[in-house]
């Protein structure tokens, strides 16, 4: 008996994000689970594209395209070469990939049957995503339900996101298309991060701001802060050139990493900040509500816009000197926080139970 294969779909690696990670720890994850019951196998594309990312945005919005062509020419000749199995697993590491669409019509016209995992990030379906603020015509939103329909599992990391996908998205289908979508949750591939990331013998005082400059992740009010607490060194990671190694060594460091995010599906720098020993202060809005402890939110108005910020200065600027003077006094929840969010988002697990309840089918 032929033994099935997971073809891993992957994404552009940019070695200052998590996505550099991804292309070496997600497959060494599957074959650790999985050796013996599947063939594991990764589709790329091209090293050569453009690696800086289009200013405020997760990818080169022109290099991302050459990359997934040339992940279309790849997945075209395996199922020319015959080198495509009935109940394979196609498993893209983002969802947003045309892609999904041509492999669906190889697939059923071939008359050769394929399992599609797709994992979201982000979308027109999201008021704060690229987007969603820049594209408001009628194509992105059929392409997104043609992708969800194409998918056969749709993969969310947080409760918070698989509603938002629903909400905003599947219900704009036509309702008997909208049920027919299956959508599932899963933690994302990252557990590897606990062997990478450890706090530092000593604690400086440093708040880092570790997102995205972009408008959604509100970085105007994090310098404004900045101004209001010099006693403490405050960072925009982004615009220094770090490495993964470098920005891990400066979290290692910091006290605090703070947000005021109007766009987060999950949140990976915050559970990085955990696994560091430094404070993650949120809003509570968005994955934080469900993912973190109430002792590191702070109330979701208090930076909802720059208004609102300005209006709860005073009492954002409190709160931040109060657990940056008693950061040790927070071990516990940092510890606690750290091992829940490691079980329950930060390992693949709902992807891993399915792919063994299929190889045992």
């Amino acid at each position: 008996m032929t033994m099935s294969n997971i073809w891993i779909v992957d994404l552009e690696a940019v070695e200052s994000r998590y996505t550099g990670q991804w292309k070496t720890f997600f497959p060494k994850i599957l074959k650790e689970y999985f050796d013996g019951c599947y063939n594991i196998n990764v589709i790329d594309g091209p090293n050569d594209i453009p690696n800086a990312t289009t200013p405020g945005a997760f990818l080169n919005f022109g290099g991302t395209n050459i990359y997934k062509s040339a992940q279309m020419v790849k997945i075209a000749r395996l199922f020319t070469e015959g080198k495509i199995q009935p109940m394979d697993h196609f498993i893209y590491t983002d969802a947003w990939n045309p892609t999904i669409l041509q492999l669906k019509y190889m697939s059923q016209l071939l008359q050769i049957p394929v399992v599609i995992h797709g994992l979201w990030h982000a979308g027109n379906y999201d008021p704060n995503d690229f987007l969603g603020r820049l594209i408001k015509d009628r194509w992105v939103i059929n392409t997104e339900i043609a992708l969800a329909q194409a998918i056969d599992h749709n993969w969310f990391a947080t409760k918070d996101h698989q509603f938002m996908f629903k909400t905003n998205r599947l219900f704009d289908a036509p309702e008997e298309d909208g049920e027919a979508v299956n959508t599932e949750l899963t933690g994302w591939p990252m557990g590897y991060l606990q062997d990478l990331i450890k706090p530092a013998e000593s604690k400086e005082d440093i708040i880092l701001f570790p997102h995205r400059i972009s408008e959604e992740k509100q970085p105007r009010i994090f310098k404004d802060l900045a101004t209001a607490l010099p006693q403490y060194k405050f960072v925009v990671c982004q615009e220094y050139d770090m490495t993964k190694d470098e920005y891990h060594s400066l979290l290692s460091r910091s006290k605090m990493v703070f947000s005021a995010n109007l766009q987060e599906t999950l949140g990976i720098s915050c559970y990085e900040a955990l696994l560091a020993g430094a404070i993650p202060l949120v809003p509570d809005r968005l994955s934080y509500t469900e993912m973190y402890h109430e002792t590191f939110k702070y109330p979701s108005i208090w930076t909802e816009s720059w208004e609102d910020y300005q209006m709860h200065k005073k009492e954002l600027v409190s709160q931040i000197k109060l657990m940056m003077e008693y950061h040790s006094g927070y071990a516990d929840y940092i510890e606690s926080d750290r091992d829940r969010l490691t079980e329950q988002y930060f390992s693949c697990t709902g992807l891993i139970n399915k792919l063994a309840w299929y190889a045992k089918r």
